[in-house]
Parts: structure tokens; sequence; C-alpha cells
């Protein structure tokens, strides 16, 4: 009876926030005229930066860094950038929430989102109204871009650009037809996978076994011997980052050679530790294309000299996509919102993790091959 009697509680609960999300959003409209440009510029230039939560340090390092470096060599026109870091801590809709409160109270002139993909698609809509560009920094849900809005960019490959990475080397080049998929039921996870099936489809592939971890969390044992038993030739995960890990290292316990493939949220150091990391050295291989060795080189011994530790995966994402923001803003010539979107549509960065650029959904360009990883970050594969 209990049950019965929470139903409307908690149907008053989805509703109410709902509601609570579209009214944020219906103020956005109605001042989006207003907040193209804030009234009373300050002597900084700001920018924004959303973090899933407060023990989330990893983007905000990145993007710090990217500020301190842009900072000594004399900001904007003598102005120095400011970054302006919120949580998303909370019931769902709080990142719209902390959008508004950052385009309308801090006055930011872009944001940067470091965060999963259902968060980003509220970010994005807060920022589409406003006439404030948006650069995601992580989630690679590739739906971001299909509303095909001017304000939105993204400087991680999206799932359907790592899956077709994935299936040519797979398929392609490695000959594997039996192939098998690990997932769960976080919405990252989902939506990687399910765009993963998808291409495997397009490209007329042998349709890959489908395993489920919530069906093994009474029983994880069963699950190594499930993956033996139908004679599987290579493993693609797609759980989350400490799902992967405890996969990972049952596989290595058992012995088992299968060659392991991923998409590349497996690998944040905010949910895993530098140790925890190491068990991923070469034996994961991820699409993250052709990284700029003399850059990374740059910006792991300036992370390490400024932190006291190498930087993972996000740090590397966040220090690009700040980086990123800052030299469109230079090129737009000053703090102008609709400049500075027009200057990422047009922008050629090579940043730490290669070379960035956008088609007109806002996309980052480009072929993405598999590396190995080593310490939280790729390292290129020898062929030979």
């Amino acid at each position: 009876m209990k049950v019965l009697q929470d139903q409307p509680m908690k149907l008053f609960k989805a509703v109410f926030q709902v509601y609570l999300i579209f009214t944020l959003l219906a103020v956005v409209i109605e001042n989006a005229a207003a907040s193209r440009l804030p009234e009373e510029p300050d002597q900084t230039i700001k920018i924004g930066l959303l973090i899933p939560d407060n023990k989330s340090i990893a983007a905000r390092q990145g993007a710090e860094l990217a500020i301190r470096k842009a900072n000594e060599k004399g900001g904007l026109n003598g102005c120095p950038f400011q970054i302006v870091v919120r949580s998303m801590e909370g019931p769902w809709g709080t990142g719209s929430k902390e959008a508004v409160s950052m385009i309308f109270e801090e006055k930011v002139w872009a944001i940067l989102g470091s965060h999963d993909g259902r968060n980003a698609h509220l970010v994005e809509q807060a920022c589409t109204k406003a006439g404030v560009v948006f650069v995601s920094a992580w989630a690679s849900d590739p739906t971001l871009s299909q509303a095909f809005v001017p304000w939105f960019f993204n400087c991680v490959p999206t799932d359907l650009q790592q899956a077709a990475a994935l299936i040519e080397e797979i398929y392609n080049k490695r000959k594997f037809n039996k192939v098998a998929t690990v997932s769960d039921n976080d919405y990252d996870s989902k939506q990687a996978l399910d765009n993963f099936l998808k291409r495997t489809r397009l490209a007329e592939k042998t349709e890959p076994v489908q395993f489920f971890f919530e069906n093994y969390s009474n029983n994880f044992n069963a699950l190594p011997d499930q993956i033996n038993k139908a004679d599987i030739n290579c493993i693609v995960l797609f759980c989350r980052p400490v799902v992967s890990l405890k996969i990972i290292q049952a596989l290595q316990q058992r012995k088992m050679n299968q060659p392991v493939f991923g998409p590349l949220y497996l690998l944040n150091e905010n949910e895993l530790s530098g140790r925890e990391l190491q068990n991923y050295d070469y034996a994961l291989l991820i699409p993250t294309g052709n990284w700029s060795e003399t850059k990374s080189t740059a910006f792991r011994q300036e992370f390490m000299d400024t932190y006291g530790k190498s930087p993972g995966m996000v740090a590397a994402y966040a220090f690009d996509g700040m980086s990123l923001l800052i030299e469109a803003l230079r090129k737009a010539g000053s703090p102008d919102r609709e400049k500075i979107q027009e200057a990422l549509s047009e922008i050629y960065y090579e940043g730490v993790t290669g070379l960035i650029g956008f088609d007109d959904k806002g996309n980052r360009f480009g072929i993405y091959d598999l590396n190995y990883i080593k310490n939280g970050v790729p390292v290129t594969i020898d062929r030979d």
C-alpha cells in the first residue's frame, strides 16, 4: 500500500523538476535579446566552466592552466581572462540552472562543459536561447549537434566518430567477426553502445554478442565465463569507468588474452586514480586520433609542475577546450558573443589532442585512429 501512496508523490516531484527546467529556459528566452552583451563589461573576460561535482577537479585544473598561460601573454587587449566554475551537483536540471546563472549573473562570454551527455543537452538549450557559445569538452553524445544550432561546438569526437574508428580497427584491420560488447545502464554508456550497434549494422558487419553488466551484478565471475564460452575474438566495453576497470581486472586475473576496446569516457581521471588507470596500460585500445607530441609533452610537464601529478584525458580536453575559446576570443578581437561564434566556426587550432576544427554542425572533424593507453593517455600503436 505504501508503494501505491508514494507513486503520486514521485510523479509530482518529476513533473515539478520538468516544470522548473522549462521555467528557467523561459527566463532565458525572455532575456535572450538583452543578454547578447553584458550591460557593464568587467575588466576581466569571464569564461564559464561546468563540472559534474566539486570532487571533479581534473577539468578545472586543465582549464585553469589554459587561463594562466593566456594571462601570462597579456590576456585580451590587456584584460585578464577569468574562469567561473560551477558544479552541477543536485537534482537533474541543475546544469540548466547553473548555465542560466553564469549567463545572467556572472555575465560569462562563453561556457565550457566537462560533464555527461544528458546534462549537456540542458546546458545547450540554455546557451542557444541566450546566444552564448557552449563548447563540450567531454560529452560525446552525437544528438547534441542534431539540433543544428550555431552556438554548440564539441572538441571531443562523437560516439559515431568513435564507433567508426572502432569498427575500422576491429572488423576491417584485425578481421574479427566474433565481437562481444559489455555495457551498463548509464546514460553515456547506452548512447555509445547504441551508436556502435548502429554503425555496425550500417557497415553490414556481424552483430556483436551483447552482455549487460547488471545481469551479472550478483555473480560477476559468470561474465568472463560466458565470454569464454562464446569463443569471442575481442571485447568492447561501454560501461562507467569504475565498472570497466572491474571487468579489465577480471579479464587479467583470468589471463584472457582477447583485445579490449572502448570509448574515451572510460578514461575519466575524476573517477579513477592514477594507480587504477595503470590497469589499462597496453590493455585497452581507445579512438583518440593523433595527439600533438610537442604540445602534449609541454602540457604534461606544465601540469606536473603546477599540480604535482600527471594530467589525464579529462584535463587534456578541458585544457584544449579553454585554449580554443581563448583563441576564438583573440580572433574575434573583442569579447563579442556573435564574433566568438563566428571565430569558432572558422577556427583551425592545434591542441594537445590534435588539430581541432568544426563541421557545419559543430562537431570536431577528423579521422580517429586507435591507440593504446599508458598512464591514462594515448600512445601510438606499433603496427610492425
